[in-house]
């Protein structure tokens, strides 16, 4: 394993933890943090491009970031998160997971992801299009935003829209940083 990939597997696993403590919070939040009702998990499979995202350290200065999820014999998600460090002609990067969903009746936009061994970190589909062309994802923690599009770019108008979205439940937009991608 390369140094880096070491470094992305080490960040992800403090990132679970994370989620986990958080979890623990006993204090209410004033982020909105209800989960789409009718989500169709074949539907969300393939690439997305990650527009816009809270910036953390696994994923600090990476561009031309995308997630690919398929499915497993198991019955679980394969995910494939990439991109490159610093420029697209940076190091290359990839993470390799599994998502689940624990309760599929009642909070089927509500997964579990998990990139090392069984430590699983909330994966929320917050919204979504009704085409399945963008997503909004956060987690049980305030701290984690995504804004996913099976395009690479998309138009001011449509960033705008989910921008305000965003806002009414409550996150900080001015944290958000656009993800350059090809």
């Amino acid at each position: 394993m390369t140094k880096k990939i070491i470094i992305l597997i080490i960040g992800i696993i403090l990132i679970l933890i994370g989620f986990t403590l958080k979890g623990n919070n006993k204090t209410k939040s004033i982020i909105d943090k209800t989960v789409v009702k009718d989500f169709d998990l074949n539907r969300y499979l393939g690439t997305w491009y990650e527009i816009a995202r809270y910036d953390h350290r696994f994923e600090k200065d990476m561009v031309g970031v995308t997630a690919n999820y398929s499915m497993r014999e198991d019955g679980k998600v394969k995910v494939v998160n990439s991109g490159y460090k610093g420029s697209f002609s940076g190091e290359f990067s990839e993470a390799i997971g599994k998502a689940k969903i624990p309760n599929p009746e009642k909070a089927p936009a509500k997964l579990k992801v998990a990139f090392f061994l069984f430590f699983y970190g909330d994966y929320y589909i917050l919204d979504i299009d009704p085409n399945y062309q963008w997503a909004i994802i956060g987690s049980s923690s305030d701290n984690y935003l995504w804004i996913l599009s099976r395009t690479s770019k998309i138009d001011d108008n449509l960033y705008n829209s989910i921008l305000k979205k965003i806002d009414k439940r409550g996150y900080d937009i001015t944290k958000l940083i656009k993800v350059k991608q090809k």
